[in-house]
This record gives structure tokens, sequence and C-alpha cells, in this order.
């Protein structure tokens, strides 16, 4: 399940989320048109990790981006996106002590 208000563009990119394993140890977080991938779900005792890339929501195509905003590409199928993700994820992004500032 994902947090944040609910709307038709959020189903297929859920569901190809869902079904990639690479993506099973992250917190999907919809908002504000987005779904992204947070290294812990809540409650946080600081600023959740927000340094994975993004989907896009709305009509295909999928736009993917980094943290920072910057472009990974366009793609046309929800599989797609979720593939170019985990294509950019660091090498253990489930783990929650990376990112954490002490």
């Amino acid at each position: 399940m994902t947090r944040g208000s609910f709307d038709d563009a959020l189903p297929p990119v859920a569901a190809a989320a869902y079904a990639e394993p690479a993506l099973r140890g992250l917190f999907p977080f919809h908002t504000h048109g987005t779904l992204k991938f947070l290294r812990s779900a809540p409650p946080w005792c600081g600023p959740p990790v927000d340094d994975l890339p993004y989907i896009v929501l709305g009509e295909p195509p999928y736009s993917v981006y980094t943290a920072g905003r910057t472009s990974l590409g366009e793609v046309a199928t929800a599989e797609d996106a979720v593939a170019l993700v985990v294509a950019h994820l660091p090498p253990d992004p489930g783990d929650e002590a990376a990112g954490q500032h002490s």
C-alpha cells in the first residue's frame, strides 16, 4: 500500500512497483502526483531519507527523475518506469542506515 491521496494514475505504477522485488524493501509514498520510494516507513526520528528516484504519475509516457530532480527519461509503460527506477538505485537502497545522519 502507499500513503497519500489516491487517483486513477496510481494503480498501474503501484502494481508494477509491487511486482518488482528490488523495491519491496522500500516504502512507496504517493505525494504531489509522484510515486516516491523512501528507505523506511514512518514514524521517522528525523526527516525521511528521500534520495531515490521517483515516478511522475499521469498518462503515459511516465517521467522518472532522480531525487535531485534530474530527468532519467520518459517511458511508455508503468513497468518500464519501474525498471528505470530500479536501474538507478544504489547497491543497497533498503539499508535504512545509509543516508541517515548521526
